[in-house]
């Protein structure tokens, strides 16, 4: 039987965790302002995949088992530790110098078509794709969550708490996760809105190169965060 006491005060929980600023927000942010929406809506899937997963590990004790293992936290915590500087040095790299005109990232179905360009038919255009934005997205946002251990010790610590006695643990947390789930998706819609309102001026290089560079110190930072972190 479903405690929806229990349901409301895990809302109340994972609801504040969600608007608090943090990576997510971010990367989400940093993606949708350059006028990247079909990338930023893969973060987005990416995240919220994560999450579901870190929720399922955690009702199949999984996750109990990795967060009690010292070396093998360690070593997550250390691939996404480097993941996230990679992820932000390559930010600050791309911030110190200007964009070529025209250019986009792979897949940037977004992006603004100059004056005189030729234009390729549409075949043409997906063949030269490096990369479906969608999937390209969902891969970073993806790696960004599975790679955070502290994701998974959050939901050790706080799944079993809502789990009402003699509730299935794999239906309740499953159930748990979902909210979650639709909770950032929410959230996410919003900063996407948000940021879109921006584009025009936040796809200037100027601006461009600004995001990158804190969007870039913001993620760089929470790797090393990770790093550090005991």
């Amino acid at each position: 039987m479903i405690d929806f006491s229990e349901l409301w005060g895990f809302t109340v929980i994972v609801g504040l965790l969600t608007l608090t600023p943090g990576l997510d927000t971010a990367l989400i942010l940093r993606t949708a302002a350059l006028g990247h929406r079909r990338r930023a809506w893969g973060v987005v899937l990416g995240i919220q995949t994560g999450t579901l997963t870190w929720g399922l590990f955690t009702s199949l004790g999984i996750t109990a088992l990795l967060t009690a293992s010292h070396l093998a936290y360690t070593l997550l915590r250390w691939a996404g530790a480097a993941y996230l500087v990679w992820m932000g040095a390559r930010m600050l790299w791309a911030a110190r110098r200007p964009a070529a005109v025209g250019s986009s990232e792979p897949g940037d179905d977004d992006a603004p078509i100059q004056a005189g360009a030729e234009v390729a038919p549409p075949s043409s255009r997906l063949r030269s794709k490096k990369g479906h934005p969608h999937r390209g997205g969902w891969r970073q946002g993806a790696l960004t969550n599975l790679l955070n251990p502290k994701v998974g010790a959050f939901y050790v610590a706080v799944l079993p708490q809502f789990v009402p006695a003699g509730a299935s643990h794999l239906a309740m947390g499953v159930l748990l996760s979902v909210i979650h789930v639709l909770l950032g998706v929410l959230w996410s819609f919003l900063l996407i809105g948000c940021a879109r309102m921006l584009r025009d001026y936040l796809r200037r290089d100027s601006a461009r190169r600004m995001l990158d560079r804190v969007a870039g110190t913001v993620i760089g930072a929470f790797g090393l965060q990770l790093a550090l972190g005991d």
